[in-house]
C-alpha cells in the first residue's frame, strides 16, 4: 500500500472528527413525551406482548425483517490474513455501508473474539434471534464451511459466508459470459483454481453447477496440486476436486487450460504459464491488490486474452458487491428461510444477462465517461449500474419460491420490480 492510499484511507475513516463509517438513525419520531412513552415505557410493553403470542409479529414492529449481521472472527481478514476480531471491524462496517447504498439493508456488524468453531456457531445462534440473516465474513478455512453449515441447519434465517460464495457466484457470471465470447462451452473447457480456500473450494463447486465437468477442473494450494492419493494438507473440502491427472506443478496444470481461476497470491502465474494455456484463454486473477499475474504483462503476452481481477482499476472487476446486497434483499423480501444453491444460480444468471444489455450513460458517467459493452472488457456489469438489484433482486426471489423456502412468497413481479426501483431512487439521485 503506497503512502498517499493510506493517508487517504486513514483521513476517510475519521471524515470531519467522526470516527467509522457507519450510525444507527431512529425511524420513528421521539420529539415529545408521547413519543417517549410509545417508543419505550409503557408503549413498548404492547408490541412485546404481541411477539410473546405471535412470533412472526417480530417482523411486523420490530426492523429484524431488513437487519442483516455481518459476523467475523477477524481469522482471514481479506488478503491480510488473521488480525484479530478487532482489526476486522473496519472492514465490517464497510459490508454494512455496502448493504445499505447498494440494497437499502440495515446492518449491525458484530465482531466475534473467538477461534473455536464449535463456539462461534453457538454465539452466532444465539444472536440470530435479533436479525434478518447473517453474512459471515473473513473466517478462515477449514472452519469457515463447518460454521456455515452448522449454522444453516439450526437458524431458520439466511446464513450466507460471503467470501465462500459471494466471489463464486459472480465469477461463475464472469466465467459463462468469457466462455461464450470465446465460443467455448462449459462441459469442454479445462479449468485451474489455485487457491483451495473458502473462495477457491467453493467457486470449483459452482463451476460444476453451471455445467463444468469436475474431472476437468485440477485444483492446486500453495503444496501444488490437488491430486489422488496425497497425503499432506488434504481435507474433506479439497478431497473431492482431487485430480487423477498426472499433474503435480501449478505450471503443468496450465498446459493447454482454457479457463484459470486464481485466489492465491501474487505473480505466481509466469508468462511462460500464459503461453502454455489453450487458445483465447481466460484468466480471473483475484488476488489483491497484486494479481497473480501482472495486468500489463498478461495482455502484453496474449492478445487472445480475457482478463479479469479484484481490482477497479482494471476492466472486468470481479467484485463481491454484485452479489451480497441484492442476493440478501432478494431473500429477505420473500422471507426465505435459507439462501438455496439455486438462488446462487439465479444471481450468477441474472449477472450474466444483465451484462449483455446496452449500458446506461448515468453508469459511463459514474466511470468518467468510460464505455461499455459486451466483450472481452466487459463481461460482467459495473457495481454502480442500477440496473443490477432489479434483475439480481427479482431472480433471487423468484427462485426462492420456486424452490419453496419462501415464507412470503411474491405473486406480482412487476410490482416487486418497481418496488426495488422506487426503494433506490434516494441513492441514486
Amino acid at each position: 500500500m503506497n503512502d498517499d492510499l493510506k493517508e487517504r484511507a486513514l483521513a476517510y475513516h475519521c471524515l470531519d472528527g467522526v470516527p467509522g463509517k457507519v450510525s444507527v438513525v431512529p425511524t420513528k419520531p421521539c420529539q415529545t413525551a408521547s413519543d417517549l412513552g410509545l417508543a419505550y415505557t409503557p408503549g413498548v410493553a404492547k408490541p412485546v406482548l404481541a411477539i410473546e403470542e405471535n412470533p412472526e409479529d417480530a417482523y411486523k414492529y420490530t426492523s429484524k425483517g431488513n437487519l442483516v449481521a455481518v459476523i467475523s472472527n477477524g481469522t482471514a481478514i481479506l488478503g491480510l490474513g488473521d488480525r484479530g476480531a478487532l482489526a476486522s471491524k473496519p472492514v465490517m462496517e464497510g459490508k454494512g455501508v455496502l448493504f445499505k447504498r447498494f440494497a437499502d439493508i440495515d446492518v449491525f456488524d458484530i465482531e466475534v473474539d473467538e477461534k473455536d468453531p464449535d463456539k462461534l456457531i453457538e454465539i452466532v445462534k444465539a444472536l440470530s434471534p435479533t436479525f434478518g440473516g447473517v453474512n459471515l465474513e473473513d473466517i478462515k478455512g477449514p472452519e469457515c464451511f463447518k460454521v456455515e453449515q452448522e449454522l444453516i441447519k439450526i437458524c431458520p434465517i439466511p446464513i450466507f459466508h460471503d467470501d465462500q460464495h459471494g466471489t463464486a457466484i459472480i465469477a461463475t457470471a464472469g466465467m459463462m459470459n468469457a466462455c461464450e465470447i470465446v465460443g467455448k462451452t462449459l462441459a469442454d473447457i479445462r479449468v485451474v483454481v489455485n487457491g483451495a480456500g473458502a473462495a477457491g473450494i467453493s467457486c470449483a463447486k459452482m463451476f460444476v453447477a453451471a455445467g463444468v465437468k469436475r474431472e476437468h477442473i485440477v485444483m492446486c494450494d500453495s503444496k501444488g496440486v490437488i491430486y489422488k492419493g496425497r497425503a499432506k494438507g488434504m481435507t474433506p473440502e479439497k478431497e473431492e476436486f482431487a485430480t487423477e491427472r498426472e499433474v503435480r506443478t501449478l505450471a503443468e496444470a496450465m498446459v493447454d487450460a482454457d479457463f484459470f481461476m486464481g485466489l492465491s497470491v501474487a505473480d505466481c502465474v509466469t508468462a511462460e504459464m500464459l503461453l502454455s494455456m489453450a487458445k483465447d484463454p481466460v484468466v480471473f486473477a483475484m488476488s489483491n491488490p497484486n494479481p497473480e499475474i501482472d495486468y500489463e504483462l498478461a495482455v502484453s503476452t496474449r492478445s487472445d486474452l480475457i482478463m479479469a481481477t479484484g481490482r477497479s482499476d482494471y476492466p472486468n472487476q470481479i467484485n463481491n458487491v454484485l452479489g451480497f446486497p441484492f442476493i440478501f434483499r432478494g431473500a429477505l423480501d420473500v422471507r426465505a428461510s435459507r439462501i438455496t444453491e439455486g438462488m446462487k444460480m439465479a444471481a450468477a444468471l441474472a449477472l450474466a444477462k444483465l451484462a449483455k444489455e446496452s449500458v446506461p450513460a448515468s453508469v459511463e458517467k459514474a466511470y468518467g465517461g468510460t464505455k461499455f459493452s459486451f466483450g472481452r472488457n466487459y463481461i460482467v456489469p459495473k457495481p454502480f449500474d442500477p440496473r443490477v438489484i432489479e434483475y439480481e433482486a427479482v431472480a433471487v426471489a423468484k427462485a426462492a419460491c420456486e424452490e419453496g423456502v419462501a415464507l412470503h412468497p411474491i405473486t406480482d413481479w412487476e410490482a416487486y420490480r418497481a418496488s426495488l426501483v422506487k426503494r433506490m431512487e434516494k441513492y441514486w439521485k
